[in-house]
Formats: C-alpha cells, sequence, structure tokens
C-alpha cells in the first residue's frame, strides 16, 4: 500500500507542535510522485512504461525546513538507504581511492559504486554544496556511475544546480556534473520567507571581542566545566597528532585560529567532534577574499558539528547579521550563518 506522505506529515507536526504552511505540503505531493515513480514493486517496474528520474534535488534559502522535511521522507522509507553529509562521501571515496594505488580511475569509480550500491538502494545528501576543485573535477564521472547503477539520490541545498560551484577553478571541468543532475534529478525550489532557525533566541554568541565579552565567555566557561576534570586530549588522523589543551571531559574549548589556520579538513574535524559534547570557539574574525581558505574550514567545522547535534559557544567579531563574507563562499556561509544561530541558541540543549 503506497505511503500518505502529505497526511503522515501533518500528523508529524501536530505531534512536533510545529507549523504547517502550503509550500511544505505541495512538497510533500512531490515526493510523493517520486516516490511513486522509483520505489515501486519489482512487478510493477517491469511494467511500467514511463522513465521516472533517479534523484529528487530540493534547493531554497537557509532555514525555511529543507532537512526537515527530506528527513521526514527519509524517515518513511522501508529501503536499504544511507544519510550522508558530503564531506564524508568524498572523505571515503578519497580514502577508497588512497588504498587502491595503480588502479585506474574508471575501475575505481565502477568498485566504489558497487560498494556504495551493496549497502544501499537510497542516498541522502543534507547540505550538498563543492567548494573543493579535486571533488568538483571527479564529480561527473562518479554521480553518471551511480546513477547508471540505478542508486536513488536525494538531496538539500541552498543553490540551484545549475549555480553550484559558481565562479569555481576551473569550473569548465564541473559542467558535465551539471548536466547529469539536471537530466536524472527533480528539482524543487521551496520558497518560506522566515528563517525558523532564528526565532531562536541566543545566549551562547558573544560579541564584539573586547575584555567584556572575554569576561563573560571566561565565566560561562568555568560554569560548564564546574567540577570536571581537565586532562590534555590528543586525537591521532593517519598518522597526524591534533592537540585539545583545553579538555574537560567532553567540554572542549578552542581558539578559532587552532582549529582554521591549520591544514585541517573534514576529517579531522570528524574525529575531533568524536570527542566533544561541548564546543567552545574563540576569536571568530571577519571574513573577506583573504583569508576565504580559514572560511572554506569554518564552514566545513560548523556542518559538521551539527549534523552531530553538539552544542556550541562562540566569541566573534560582529553580531551574526553584521558578519561578511568572501566572495566565493557568499552562498555557503549563508547556512553557516544559520546554523550559527541555531547552534548558540537556548533551544539546542547543552
Amino acid at each position: 500500500m503506497a505511503l500518505s506522505f502529505e497526511k503522515e506529515f501533518i500528523f508529524h507536526c501536530k505531534k512536533q507542535n510545529l507549523e504547517i504552511n502550503s509550500s511544505q505540503i505541495d512538497l510533500l505531493k512531490k515526493l510523493q510522485e517520486y516516490h511513486k515513480g522509483n520505489f515501486q514493486s519489482l512487478i510493477s517496474k517491469i511494467f511500467k512504461s514511463q522513465s521516472f528520474k533517479k534523484g529528487f534535488y530540493l534547493y531554497g534559502d537557509v532555514g525555511v525546513g529543507k532537512t526537515m522535511i527530506l528527513d521526514f521522507f527519509f524517515d518513511q522509507l522501508d529501503h536499504k538507504k544511507l544519510r550522508l553529509h558530503f564531506n564524508e562521501f568524498m572523505l571515503s571515496f578519497h580514502n577508497f581511492v588512497h588504498e587502491r594505488k595503480g588502479d585506474n580511475q574508471e575501475n575505481i569509480i565502477n568498485e566504489f559504486v558497487k560498494d556504495l550500491k551493496s549497502k544501499a538502494f537510497l542516498i541522502y545528501f543534507d547540505e550538498f554544496q563543492v567548494t573543493n576543485i579535486v571533488d568538483a573535477m571527479i564529480l561527473g564521472k562518479l554521480f553518471d556511475q551511480i546513477f547508471k547503477e540505478d542508486i536513488k539520490i536525494i538531496v538539500t541545498s541552498n543553490t540551484k544546480i545549475a549555480e553550484l560551484y559558481k565562479d569555481g577553478l576551473q569550473r569548465d571541468q564541473f559542467k558535465p556534473f551539471i548536466k547529469i543532475m539536471e537530466d536524472q534529478s527533480f528539482q524543487y525550489e521551496l520558497v518560506i520567507e522566515d528563517d525558523y532557525r532564528k526565532s531562536n533566541t541566543q545566549d551562547r554568541y558573544f560579541f564584539p571581542l573586547d575584555e567584556e565579552t572575554n569576561f563573560k565567555i571566561n565565566k560561562f566557561f568555568r560554569t560548564i566545566t564546574k567540577d570536571k576534570k581537565k586532562t590534555e586530549k590528543i586525537i591521532n588522523v593517519k598518522g597526524r597528532n591534533f592537540k585539545i589543551e583545553n579538555f574537560y571531559e567532553g567540554v572542549a574549548r578552542f581558539d578559532f585560529k587552532t582549529l582554521c589556520d591549520q591544514n585541517l579538513g573534514a576529517e579531522d574535524y570528524l574525529e575531533i567532534i568524536k570527542n566533544c559534547s561541548f564546543i567552545v570557539i574563540d576569536q571568530i574574525p571577519q571574513f573577506d577574499n583573504f583569508n576565504s581558505n580559514q572560511q572554506k574550514r569554518f564552514i566545513t567545522l560548523l556542518d559538521i558539528i551539527y549534523d552531530n547535534s553538539i552544542p556550541i559557544a562562540v566569541t566573534a567579531d560582529q553580531s551574526l547579521d553584521k558578519f561578511t563574507s568572501s566572495k566565493l563562499l557568499e552562498k555557503p556561509f549563508e547556512r553557516t550563518i544559520s546554523r550559527l544561530y541555531e547552534l548558540t541558541s537556548k533551544a539546542m540543549n547543552s
């Protein structure tokens, strides 16, 4: 019997005391169509005459409820499935390549996708973005093979497909991926006026960077680490040691430069946060074209913290509504700002 996503979603929202609006209901109807086309029984697949697109690409501004709705849809599906952060996915691919040095790229991609198919009928990428030239150059071949293996993909993003990796280096080599995704995906924009995350009242975001702010964050840190033992935590990632000097039984405090001035990536951040239940980040600067590398790392870090639901406290140069960005990262940074609202709010328990 077919699932009724609309009815189930309304029941879910009422149970969770969440607002329901017509844009979200319209999206649920589109997901219902996508489901009918791609998740039928084997017999109905054999006799169907229409070819359905294998991807569902949902985009829209930050905080409009994209993740909430696709999370709901994903949870309803009774199939082999994976929910992956895009950074984790690409990290697993690069590790796969590293383990098979000497093989040609085409064989490696085929083997990787076959392994992926053994694990999942559907893959869900939340907050899809491309900022890395290495990833941009490989994605066309990788996703072409994923769709050839009939793996279904659902995606949320702040950006429509045609504008992914906009103004990125060697973007011409990324265009095959854009064509594949546009050909293979239903593309839907969710438009809602309000960023729901900003409705939370902040209490762990301290600015500007002055003596008063420093006093407040030190007092806050003493409170949350009271009766906790300080230790020096050393994390090893592929032979590289990273030292957490301020570590109190899962509560960790870092300077922004320690996390984002060094050559760290998603793999390092994943290992760091595995050890943390609460994180304090000091001295977040304004961003521009001169510190875009640090900004890119900060975006990756915040995505991983958010995906793992770790509350944070921060000190920063400006209020969140006055943060500046480098030109290339303006769009993904909108999501980072929205997530900072949520991660530093009272609504997220520490």
